[in-house]
């Protein structure tokens, strides 16, 4: 209708190699690898999408691949389906940094989100027109 090529990629928390914000994993290496209290919202369970750097780049390359697909569809999610919990997120930055003990400490979720890097509920989105243009 606007007669251009108009695409909008939508990436959810990004991490890995030229990722531009570390906020995110980077909070937990930083409070376990120091030996401090991780606070996790509610009981942790919360699922979250989680994107590597390289797939983002994957999708903004298979879009310059494909042009009129890309046009045709416009809008794409950019996650993956391998969702985790905010505990799993935990557990994995401990194996990776070889914490063997976390001092995992989860409160209540009314007292808000303060410096916790990602949002008090789930949130993840469906990454299917993306695969439907690979």
């Amino acid at each position: 209708e606007l007669g251009l090529p108009l695409v909008s990629i939508r990436p959810q928390y990004i991490y890995g190699p030229k990722a531009n914000k570390y906020d995110y994993i980077d909070w937990y290496f930083d409070r376990l690898c120091r030996d401090q209290v991780l606070p996790i919202p509610g009981d942790g369970s919360q699922k979250v999408s989680l994107t590597n750097s390289q797939d983002v780049a994957s999708l903004l390359a298979s879009v310059l691949n494909n042009e009129e697909a890309a046009i045709q569809t416009r809008i794409f999610n950019c996650g993956t389906d391998d969702l985790v919990s905010y505990n799993e997120v935990a557990a994995l930055c401990m194996e990776v940094a070889g914490v063997k003990e976390g001092k995992i400490q989860h409160y209540d979720t009314s007292l808000g989100k303060a410096k916790f890097p990602f949002r008090l509920t789930d949130f993840f989105v469906s990454p299917d027109r993306a695969k439907e243009a690979d």
